[in-house]
């Protein structure tokens, strides 16, 4: 059972670190994807493919 939380943890960090790394680099560009909730359970759950998506519903959107 620990296991699994600590697991969890490392990928919501990791999460986190994708969508701050992302917004820093494509600052200059104005894409800005917040980082709340729901954009870091995207990314937790889907991993890549979920920031993709959620670059795409910015761009989408726009």
């Amino acid at each position: 059972m620990v296991k699994k939380v600590i697991s969890l943890v490392k990928k919501v960090i990791f999460a986190f670190l994708l969508l701050y790394g992302l917004n820093l680099v494509t600052n200059s560009l104005s894409v800005i994807i917040p980082i709340n909730v729901f954009t870091i359970g995207t990314v937790t759950f889907l991993g890549v493919p979920g920031l993709v998506s959620l670059v795409a519903m910015f761009f989408m959107t726009k």
